[in-house]
């Protein structure tokens, strides 16, 4: 009994924050050869880190609003950068400066934060967070594939590669 009640305060006073690089998720997922389940992964996050709030960083393209929705419902609070459309036909919207932005405005409101990207453009606001005891972890997506100015920040990285059984997109059967 005094175990659960300890637990409990904790919780209550954890306040960890994830600050999420959509893109940099996604397509590193992909590349391992499966899709990550977003409501699967909100509740990892809230079970295994006790996030409170999750930011995810995303370009915004109008004609996804049904994705963005489900995504707020699953818990995630959508942080938008507008997109440009490349030459190819394929948006950009690099979430980069947002991402470090937020994290910073957030900086006194959250516990821990934890970051999700494999991308070393993030290696200060890491670095930064890991000096001033504010990062909880790093994880990245692809243990294969992520900037090598993380190589020496090992403690601090949990990769995604081992997650598939537990979080990976499964489409739902179709009645006949």
């Amino acid at each position: 009994m005094k175990r659960m009640k300890k637990t409990r305060q904790r919780r209550k006073t954890t306040n960890n924050y994830a600050f999420i690089d959509s893109q940099n998720l996604n397509l590193a997922i992909r590349e391992t050869g499966w899709i990550l389940d977003f409501r699967k992964f909100r509740k990892y996050l809230k079970d295994k880190y006790d996030i409170t709030k999750a930011y995810l960083f995303i370009g915004y393209v109008a004609e996804n609003q049904d994705m963005y929705t489900k995504l707020q419902k699953s818990g995630y609070i959508l942080v938008f950068k507008p997109t440009l459309t490349l030459p190819s036909g394929t948006p950009k919207g690099n979430v980069d400066a947002e991402l470090v932005l937020h994290t910073m405005i957030e900086y006194k409101n959250f516990s821990k934060a934890l970051i999700v990207t494999g991308d070393g453009d993030f290696h200060c606001l890491v670095d930064y967070l890991s000096k001033n005891r504010k990062l909880l972890k790093l994880m990245i997506p692809n243990k294969q594939k992520f900037s090598s100015l993380f190589r020496k920040m090992m403690d601090k990285i949990v990769f995604m590669n081992n997650l598939r059984r537990k979080l990976a997109y499964k489409p739902k059967k179709k009645k006949k």
